[in-house]
């Protein structure tokens, strides 16, 4: 009987809605418990504070802090001398003196009131609170990235990479069509989506490359590629094949965004922007649409990412297309000299090499 119950549909979906349930509750006391404990590191991080303006004890007042705290609760990390050095640093930028930290101060102080349980710094780790009060000086910039963590929930490393690459100045920023070829609020999701320019720094390419060597090195290291697109992009191809009435048409790079649902068509071009260049991508949206695109899909969505720029012509450029095109520039800091990139080894010579006889 029990090997009966256990292979019915009606049990599967039981103990999948039971796993869901756990699943849930476990991520719900992580993030109770992670609340709970910047609580705890604000409060420690006033209180520090006040204490040094009211008495001549300094800094030394953290050292001896650290360790009758360590003494006391042996088995509780985050008493070190330079752990609640940076809970005052945390405390102290939110609640300097530009206006936002100051309402973002008052929240925190009004705690424990239930409706300020969920301020954002308190919905991410205290390892991500720290990478950003370290590596930002503005308030309205730091609630940028504490905002798009806990939207895409990013892991430290993708929040420092985003930090790096100053995706604060960079998202939204290119030029696009789409506030007249989309419905909203669909067109503003699709703004957002676009950098500018978008940072190609872990590429290392010859200062004069083409699109097939830039085309090649992003999907050498396609996973990059996607963490610089942003979050939602899927990969679906490269010199994705098209066939129109017997006529063939391939595509640079083809994607599809799980959040707008929609594709996306990348063109990649080592070049200053030209007009001609949208007039392509807006056959190949069209394309997409009247191939690929379901009943399901929202409208596809043309990126073009160029070398250089002219926004005025970019704007005259996309002024009467109806498709959805955004242009952007790419940059890659570090580049390869000519000459020793042309120094170094093929991959079939280093096959040749190693296969070679010794």
């Amino acid at each position: 009987m029990r090997g009966n119950i256990i292979k019915t549909d009606d049990y599967k979906r039981f103990i999948q809605e039971i796993k869901q349930c756990i699943q849930s509750t476990q991520i719900k006391a992580a993030v109770a418990v992670n609340r709970e404990l910047l609580r705890l590191y604000w409060d420690l991080a006033k209180r520090i504070v006040e204490k040094q303006k009211q008495t001549k004890w300094g800094d030394g007042l953290i050292g001896q802090m650290s360790r009758d705290l360590q003494a006391e609760f042996p088995q509780m990390k985050g008493f070190s001398k330079r752990n609640l050095e940076l809970m005052r640093q945390w405390y102290c930028f939110w609640s300097g003196n530009d206006v936002i930290a100051k309402q973002l101060a008052t929240q925190l102080d009004q705690l424990p009131n239930e409706q300020n349980n969920t301020t954002l710094i308190f919905q991410i780790p205290w390892w991500h609170n720290i990478v950003i009060i370290t590596k930002i000086k503005n308030v309205d910039e730091a609630i940028f990235y504490v905002q798009k963590t806990i939207q895409n929930n990013w892991s430290r490393a993708v929040l420092t990479h985003h930090i790096e690459s100053n995706l604060y100045s960079r998202e939204g920023k290119a030029i696009t069509n789409f506030q007249t070829t989309l419905p909203a609020p669909h067109s503003d999701l699709a703004r957002q989506t676009l950098k500018d320019p978008y940072s190609f720094d872990f590429l290392m390419l010859r200062e004069k490359h083409d699109e097939k060597g830039l085309e090649d090195a992003l999907i050498d290291h396609v996973t990059r590629f996607l963490l610089e697109l942003g979050a939602g992009f899927s990969y679906i191809g490269r010199q994705f094949r098209l066939e129109i009435d017997g006529d063939e048409f391939f595509i640079d790079l083809l994607f599809y965004h799980v959040r707008l649902h929609c594709y996306v068509v990348i063109e990649l071009k080592a070049a200053k922007f030209k007009p001609e260049f949208a007039g392509k991508l807006n056959f190949y949206i069209s394309a997409v649409d009247g191939i690929l695109k379901t009943e399901q899909d929202k409208p596809t969505i043309g990126i073009l990412i160029c070398k250089s720029k002219n926004d005025t012509v970019v704007e005259y450029a996309l002024k009467d297309v109806h498709k959805p095109i955004g242009v952007s520039e790419y940059i890659i800091t570090r580049s390869l000299p000519d000459e020793f990139k042309s120094s170094l080894p093929s991959i079939e010579e280093i096959e040749a090499e190693l296969g070679g006889d010794v």
